[in-house]
C-alpha cells in the first residue's frame, strides 16, 4: 500500500508524466494514446470498475498512472475512472489522515499525498472539479496550505471561528463514517490500529507535491462559473492569507495569484466585506512587496496590485488602508516624473486611477504633481483616440485609456471647484493648494483630451454599441458635460444624435452584453452594487441635458431627437421601480430629480412643442399618479416639488372647460403640497412672528425654495385659464391655510416669496368673486403691520385702500 500510494502520488496528481510519456508526445505531437496502450487502459478500467475493495482500486490506479499521467487521458477516460473510483475515496483518505484520535496502516502523510493527488487529476474535469463530494474538501484542503498536514486539523476546524470550515469539516467527517456503510457494495474500510500516545509523530512539513495538488483543486473550483463563491463560503481568503504569512510551500507562487482571482471578479465586494482585516493586512504585504522592488519589477506590480486594492467604499474608515494608499503614492511619483514609454506608463496610471477611487486627491501629493498627473493621463488619451477612424484599439490600450478617463473624471470636478469662484465661503478643492492658474490650466489640458473623445465617438457607429470601451469613453464625456458646456459647443451639438442614439438603445435592451456587464463589475461603477438595467447611459448624460437643453441651439437638436419623449420613459421606468418598493420608497433618486429639470427647460422654452407632443399628455397622467402619493413621502419631498412644478407649468399651457378627474387629482395635491412649505411661526394671534419655513421642508429648502415659488406663479397661470380651479382652492382649504398665515406673520422670507404668493392670490381674486371676497374681508380687518399687507397689487384687486 505505500508503494501504491508513492506511485500514484507522484504520478496522478497535476498532470505529471514520465520521461517516457514526455517523449511520445513530443515526437508524435497527438495527446492520445497508441492502440497498444489504449488496449491495455481498457484491461485497468475494467480492473478497477470490478475492484472488490480499496486495494484493488487502488492497484488499478496504480497500473493506470504507470500506463499514462492524468494530463494524457480525454474527459471520457477521466469520466470513467471518477464512476469507478468515485470522490469517497480520496474524500475519506484525507479524513483518515487527519483525523486526530485513529489512524491507518499507511503513515498519514502518505494517505494526505495519495488524497490530494487523486482529487488532483479527477479536478481536470469541471464536472467533477463542481461535484459537491469534492467541495466538501475544500476547507481540510485550505486546512494543509495554511498550517501544513498536520493530524489533529480536523479537531482544530471544530474549534475555530470560521463557521463555513466547522460545516465542511463535518461533511468530511460523515463522508468518512460512510466507510462501513459501503463495506456492502465491495468496498473495504482502511485498517485501522489505536495510536500510541507515546509515538504522537511531530508535525511534517508540507511537501511541494502535496502542495501543488491542492492548489491544482483549488484552482479547478475557482474556474468554475460559481467557484469563487464556493471557495469564499468555505474560508479560502482567511486560509490563504495565514498560508502567505507562514510562508508555506507555494504560497507565494499559487496562493497569492489565487487570492488575486477571488478579488478581481464578482466576489471581490463580498470578500472585502467578509475579511476586512485580513485582506488589508494582505494589501500591507503586498504594498511592502511593491516598495523593495527594483526597476522593471516594480512596474510589473504595478498590474498585480490592483488586484488587491479594496472596491471604493467597500471598507469601512481605516487609518492602516490610509497610511498604504499614501505609501504608495509616494512611490508612484518619482515613477511619473521619469522619462517612461507608453508601455510603462499604462499600469501606473491604471494603478493611480484605482488609487483616486478609493481617496480622492487628499493622499496623491502636492498640487504641482496632481497636475503633471492629470496632464499625462490626457497625453495618453489624445495618443490614443487620435488615430484614423477604423482604426482598432488594443485591449491593452483601451484598458490603460479607461484608467486615464478616470483620472480626468476626478480631475475636472475638483478643477471647476477651484475655477468657478462664487460669492459666500472660499470654495474647498480636494486638491489642496491648487492655483486659479493650475486649475485654469488643468481644464486647458482636460478640454483638449475631451475634444479626442469627441472625434472617437464621432466614429463610432451603432455596431459598437456593446463595446465596453465605447460606455467608458461616453460615461468620461458626460462626466465633463456635467460640468463643462461652453467649451467645443458646436462639437458637442453635432455629437447629440451618437449620444441619445447610444443612450436609447441601452434603454431599449434592457442588458448589456457580457463584457459590458463584467466590465462594469471590474471597475466598480455599477449603481449601488445594483444589476445593469439599461438606464445607466442616461443616467450619466442628465446632468449634460439639463444644461443644454437651456441653450436654444443644443435645444432645436435636442428636439429632432424626441429627447423629451425619452426622459419620459425614463421618469414613468422610474416612477414604476418606486411604487414596486412599496413603503421602502424612501430612498432619493437623483436622476429622476434631474430629468424633470429637463423637462421643465423644455417646458418653458417651447410650448408649442409642449401643447402638441403626446409625450407631455403621458407626463401629465404620470404626474396625476405620482403626486398623490408622493405628498406622504417626506424623504422624497425634492422630487414631489419637481413633479409639482412640472405638472403646473405644463397645465398652465393647456385651457380646459371642466377639470378633469386626473387633473382634479393633481391639483389638490398641488395644493396640500405647495401649502406645507411655510408657517406663522410661533405664536398664536396677530403678528406673532415672521412667516418661515415649515420643519418638514427645512431639511430640502435649498433645493426646494425656487421650485415652490416657480410652483405658485404657475398655480397663478393655471387659474387664469382653468378658472374651475378657484372652487377647488376654495375646497382643499388652500386660500384659508394661505390668508391665515399671511394675517399672522409679520414678514415673509423674502421679497420673491412675497412676489409668488401675491400672483397666485391675485389670479384667484380675479378669476372668482368668492375669493375676492374673502381676500377682501381678510384685507379689512387685518394687521396693518402683518405680511398680507405689503401686497399692494392684491390691494387693488380686491378693491381695498
Amino acid at each position: 500500500m505505500a508503494e501504491v500510494a508513492a506511485v500514484v502520488s507522484s504520478g496522478a496528481g497535476s498532470g505529471r508524466r514520465d520521461p517516457a510519456g514526455e517523449e511520445r508526445w513530443e515526437a508524435d505531437g497527438d495527446p492520445g494514446l497508441t492502440g497498444s496502450q489504449r488496449e491495455v487502459l481498457e484491461r485497468c478500467l475494467h480492473a478497477l470498475t470490478h475492484a472488490k475493495n480499496d486495494s484493488h482500486t487502488l492497484a488499478a490506479l496504480l497500473l493506470i498512472t504507470r500506463l499514462c499521467p492524468a494530463s494524457q487521458l480525454d474527459k471520457a477516460t477521466l469520466r470513467r475512472i471518477f464512476e469507478a473510483v468515485g470522490l469517497n475515496l480520496p474524500a475519506r483518505l484525507l479524513v483518515t489522515a487527519i483525523r486526530g484520535g485513529e489512524t491507518s496502516s499507511l503513515p498519514p502523510e502518505e494517505l494526505l499525498s495519495l488524497g490530494t493527488a487523486l482529487l488532483a487529476a479527477l479536478s481536470t474535469d469541471p464536472n467533477m472539479a463542481s461535484h459537491p463530494q469534492l467541495l466538501t474538501t475544500i476547507p481540510l484542503l485550505l486546512g494543509i496550505l495554511a498550517d501544513g498536514p498536520t493530524w489533529s486539523q480536523l479537531s482544530k476546524s471544530k474549534q475555530g471561528p470560521n463557521q463555513s470550515d466547522q460545516d465542511a469539516a463535518a461533511e468530511a467527517e460523515q463522508t468518512g463514517r460512510s466507510q462501513d456503510d459501503e463495506a456492502q457494495s465491495g468496498s473495504t474500510p482502511l485498517p485501522k490500529t489505536a495510536p500510541k500516545p507515546e509515538e504522537a509523530s511531530p508535525t511534517p512539513k508540507l511537501d511541494k507535491a502535496m502542495a501543488s495538488d491542492c492548489y491544482q483543486i483549488l484552482t479547478a473550483v475557482c474556474a468554475l462559473p460559481r467557484g469563487p463563491d464556493q471557495l469564499l463560503s468555505r474560508g479560502a481568503v482567511p486560509a490563504l492569507c495565514r498560508a502567505l504569512e507562514q510562508n508555506q510551500v507555494f504560497s507565494e507562487e499559487r496562493g497569492l495569484p489565487l487570492l488575486g482571482c477571488l478579488l478581481s471578479g464578482k466576489t471581490r465586494d463580498k470578500a472585502w466585506s467578509k475579511h476586512p482585516a485580513e485582506l488589508v493586512s494582505l494589501l500591507v504585504r503586498v504594498s511592502k512587496d511593491f516598495t523593495q522592488a527594483k526597476d522593471q519589477a516594480r512596474l510589473d506590480m504595478c498590474t498585480e496590485l490592483l488586484q488587491f486594492l479594496p472596491p471604493p467604499g467597500g471598507v469601512a474608515e481605516n487609518e492602516g488602508l490610509k497610511e498604504v494608499v499614501s505609501g504608495l503614492w509616494g512611490e508612484l511619483r518619482p515613477m511619473l516624473q521619469a522619462k517612461l514609454t507608453a508601455k510603462q506608463i499604462s499600469p501606473i496610471l491604471v494603478l493611480s486611477a484605482c488609487l483616486l477611487d478609493l481617496y480622492g486627491w487628499e493622499p496623491v501629493g502636492p498640487p504641482k504633481f496632481c497636475c503633471l498627473l492629470v496632464n499625462r493621463a490626457c497625453v495618453e488619451v489624445r495618443m490614443g483616440l487620435e488615430e484614423l477612424p477604423g482604426t482598432n484599439l488594443s485591449p491593452e490600450l483601451q484598458h490603460t485609456l479607461t484608467g486615464c478617463y478616470r483620472i480626468m473624471e476626478a480631475a475636472m470636478e475638483q478643477a471647476c471647484c477651484q475655477a468657478v469662484v462664487q460669492s459666500g465661503a472660499p470654495p474647498k478643492p480636494a486638491i489642496s493648494g491648487l492655483s486659479l492658474k493650475q486649475s485654469q490650466q488643468v481644464l486647458r489640458v482636460l478640454e483638449e483630451a475631451f475634444s479626442a473623445v469627441i472625434y472617437h465617438l464621432q466614429h463610432a457607429d451603432h455596431t459598437r454599441y456593446g463595446d465596453p470601451f465605447i460606455f467608458a469613453t461616453f460615461r468620461s464625456l458626460c462626466s465633463w458635460l456635467a460640468e463643462e458646456t461652453s467649451c467645443l459647443k458646436e462639437e458637442v451639438t453635432g455629437l447629440l444624435p451618437f449620444l441619445i442614439s447610444y443612450t436609447k438603445s441601452q434603454l431599449q435592451s434592457g442588458g448589456p452584453d457580457q463584457g459590458l456587464s463584467d466590465w462594469m463589475s471590474e471597475m466598480s461603477i455599477s449603481q449601488e452594487g445594483a444589476a445593469w438595467t439599461g438606464r445607466e447611459p442616461l443616467r450619466y448624460l442628465l446632468p449634460a441635458l439639463c444644461h443644454l437643453s437651456a441653450e436654444e441651439g443644443p435645444r432645436k437638436v435636442l428636439l429632432t431627437l424626441d429627447t423629451p419623449a425619452l426622459l419620459v420613459e425614463f421618469l414613468s421606468e422610474g416612477w414604476s421601480s418606486l411604487k414596486g418598493k412599496g413603503g421602502a420608497a424612501s430612498t432619493r433618486d437623483s436622476g429622476m430629480e434631474t430629468a424633470c429639470s429637463a423637462l421643465l427647460n423644455f417646458t418653458v422654452t417651447e410650448p408649442e412643442r409642449v401643447r402638441k407632443d403626446p409625450c407631455f399628455r403621458s407626463l401629465e397622467s404620470l404626474l396625476s399618479e405620482a403626486l398623490p402619493v408622493l405628498v406622504y413621502k417626506p424623504r422624497l419631498l425634492v422630487l414631489a416639488a419637481n413633479f409639482c412644478t412640472l405638472g403646473l407649468m405644463i397645465c398652465r399651457l393647456k385651457p380646459e372647460a371642466a377639470g378633469e378627474p386626473g387633473q382634479r387629482r393633481f391639483f389638490s395635491a398641488a395644493l396640500r403640497f405647495l401649502r406645507g412649505a411655510l408657517h406663522s411661526g410661533s405664536g398664536s394671534g396677530p403678528s406673532s412672528g415672521p412667516v418661515v419655513v415649515s420643519p418638514a421642508w427645512e431639511e430640502w429648502w435649498d433645493e426646494t425654495e425656487e421650485l415652490w415659488k416657480l410652483g405658485l406663479q404657475a398655480l397663478g397661470g393655471c387659474v387664469r385659464v382653468q378658472p374651475w380651479i378657484t372652487a377647488l382652492v376654495l375646497e382643499e382649504g388652500w386660500l384659508k391655510h394661505t390668508l391665515a398665515m399671511l394675517r399672522a406673520g409679520s414678514a415673509l422670507p423674502d421679497p420673491h416669496t412675497q412676489g409668488a404668493l401675491e400672483e397666485a392670490l391675485c389670479a384667484m381674486a380675479e378669476q372668482n368673486p368668492l375669493c375676492k371676497q374673502e381676500i377682501g374681508n381678510i384685507m379689512k380687518t387685518g394687521n396693518d403691520e402683518g405680511a398680507l399687507s405689503c401686497m399692494g397689487n392684491l390691494r387693488k384687486s380686491v378693491g381695498v385702500k
